[in-house]
């Protein structure tokens, strides 16, 4: 008899834990809000952005400690190959947040040039930051005054599938070039810079917000030039690829460099995965556009809400797009 009351105690205690577990806070155990796919958004998220010489890393920097100070979670400013690399590294759940040119994720999420045939699906936009001008960089002795003086020359492109990359063959492309009319190498800022010094490179493509820290060391060194890129040459760039637009760096930028120098650019954008939930990505972007007046760098003048949906080629998330509709931003 006392076996069998024990036998029945153990069924019931076993049916109010089973109850208990059903029954208990939809939030998960630790009241974390929800992401999309049911989960629980993490604590500690990771924002990748470019190589320690261009814009992306500092300005990644502040933007975390912006976030960091203004919401719940914790964001960790990596440096990175930049935008292809960091649309991968979002995609794969490697990162929950990015620096991403808008050419290069309208190409990812097209699937064609680096992303051919492979789609992404996870990648959502919270917003657009600045201009990413194309700056094609050589010395004053060069000799190259004009995009189809590269040929020939040895040219750091940027990695293969980078934004930089995509930008130098399509360039190259409204001039009747390719790659295979200049000696391709395949360098990050900083080594395009320290090449170009040391003489073993002639030229780099550099696409980045200006001024751009590596091109700044450059010009405390030697005598630089900025190729510039003909206004008919910048018209049919833009019909041909609608996310460009005409740039000027401006004389003054660069020490040594004292004229306007005409050229094209991309935007920045502030990309998100679609898997964290609606209140985090709002709390993000809010902490991102309430706060710009606190961003040192020489970018966070760009960076406004009347300017943040601009080139914007894929979706918003819907905590973006919730933070920009109280805005009244369409």
């Amino acid at each position: 008899m006392k076996k069998k009351w024990y036998s029945q105690i153990a069924i019931l205690v076993a049916l109010i834990l089973l109850l208990a577990a059903c029954g208990g806070n939809d939030e998960g155990s630790n009241g974390d809000e929800n992401t999309s796919d049911g989960g629980e958004d993490p604590e500690m998220l990771t924002l990748v952005t470019g190589g320690t010489s261009g814009t992306y890393y500092p300005l990644g920097g502040e933007m975390a400690t912006n976030i960091n100070n203004n919401t719940e979670v914790q964001v960790d400013a990596i440096s990175s190959n930049a935008s292809a690399e960091n649309v991968l590294a979002i995609e794969n759940g490697e990162a929950q947040l990015g620096f991403i040119q808008t050419d290069v994720i309208s190409h990812a999420v097209e699937g064609i040039n680096a992303f051919d045939g492979e789609p992404v699906e996870k990648v959502q936009a919270i917003g657009s930051l600045y201009p990413e001008t194309i700056q094609i960089v050589t010395t004053v002795d060069s000799g190259i005054s004009s995009v189809e003086d590269l040929a020939g020359k040895k040219v750091s492109v940027g990695a293969p599938g980078s934004g930089t990359y995509i930008n130098a063959e399509q360039i190259l492309e409204i001039h009747g070039m390719t790659m295979d009319d200049v000696e391709a190498q395949n360098l990050d800022f900083g080594e395009s810079t320290g090449g170009i010094q040391d003489g073993n490179i002639d030229a780099a493509f550099i696409t980045s917000g200006t001024p751009t820290g590596a091109v700044e060391g450059l010009a405390a060194s030697v005598d630089i030039s900025i190729v510039p890129i003909a206004e008919d040459k910048v018209e049919e760039l833009v019909e041909a690829y609608p996310y460009y637009a005409s740039d000027v760096i401006a004389g003054g930028t660069y020490g040594g460099l004292d004229e306007d120098v005409q050229t094209v650019a991309v935007l920045a954008m502030l990309a998100v995965s679609s898997d964290l939930s609606e209140e985090l990505v709002y709390d993000i972007t809010k902490a991102i556009y309430d706060n710009t007046d606190k961003i040192s760098h020489a970018k966070g003048e760009f960076i406004t809400i009347d300017t943040a949906l601009d080139g914007i080629g894929i979706d918003l998330h819907p905590g973006a797009q919730k933070y920009f509709d109280e805005q009244g931003e369409e």
